[in-house]
C-alpha cells in the first residue's frame, strides 16, 4: 500500500466534503425545496439535518476511494465507517457541550466545528488505514448501509426529539411554508 496515495486521496476527501457538505446547506431551498433533494440536504437547522452535510459527502467520497485505493488497502471500509461515526460524534458532543455553556448557539463556532470534524475524521481514517487495524468491512458495510436509511427515512418521518429539533423554529422536520418566517439574525445566533 502506498501510504502517499492514502494520504492525498485523504486530503482531497476532506477538501470535497467541506465543500460538498457547505454546498448542501443550501440545496434544498435551490432546487424549490424539492422532496428528493431533501433526502441528502439539510431541511431545516436541526443538529440531525446537518449531520447529513458530513454524511452524504463523506459517504460519496467512501464509495469513490474505494475504487480508487479501496481494494488496496484491506481495512478502507472499517476505517472511512469509523471515519464517518467519529465525525458525526464529534460535532453532535461539541455543539451540546458549548451550547449548555454559554446557553445561544454561534454560526460562526457550528461552521468551524464542521471543518474540525471533517479534518478529524479524514486524519483518523488515514492513520487506521495505513496501521495494522483490522476489522471486517461486511459490518462497516451494514453501519453505512443502517445509517443511510435512518438519514432517509428521519428526513420525512422525524422523531420529536431533540437532536431532530430546528431551534430557530421550534418544528421538527420539512418545515411547512407558513412558518418559515425567521429572521436572519435569528438563524446566525439563536438561544437554546
Amino acid at each position: 500500500m502506498d501510504k502517499t496515495k492514502v494520504k492525498n486521496t485523504q486530503i482531497a476527501s476532506a477538501i470535497f466534503i467541506c465543500i460538498v457538505g457547505t454546498l448542501l446547506h443550501f440545496t434544498y431551498k435551490f432546487w424549490g425545496e424539492n422532496i428528493f433533494v431533501a433526502s441528502f440536504s439539510a431541511v431545516n437547522e436541526s443538529v440531525w439535518e446537518h449531520l447529513k452535510l458530513l454524511f452524504f459527502p463523506m459517504l460519496l467520497t467512501t464509495i469513490i476511494g474505494y475504487f480508487y485505493i479501496g481494494k488496496k488497502v484491506p481495512n478502507f471500509l472499517c476505517s472511512k465507517a469509523l471515519e464517518i461515526i467519529t465525525s458525526m460524534l464529534f460535532i453532535v458532543i461539541f455543539f451540546y457541550t458549548y451550547t449548555g455553556i454559554i446557553g445561544i448557539s454561534i454560526l460562526f463556532i457550528d461552521i468551524a466545528s464542521f471543518f474540525i470534524a471533517v479534518i478529524l475524521g479524514e486524519y483518523l481514517a488515514y492513520k487506521l488505514m495505513i496501521g495494522n487495524f483490522e476489522c471486517h468491512n461486511r459490518v462497516a458495510l451494514i453501519i453505512l448501509t443502517i445509517l443511510l436509511i435512518c438519514f432517509i427515512i428521519f428526513t420525512y418521518y422525524t422523531p420529536n426529539i431533540g437532536l431532530f429539533k430546528d431551534p430557530v423554529t421550534n418544528q421538527y422536520g420539512i418545515i411547512e411554508k407558513e412558518n418559515k418566517d425567521v429572521s436572519f439574525l435569528t438563524h446566525l445566533c439563536y438561544k437554546k
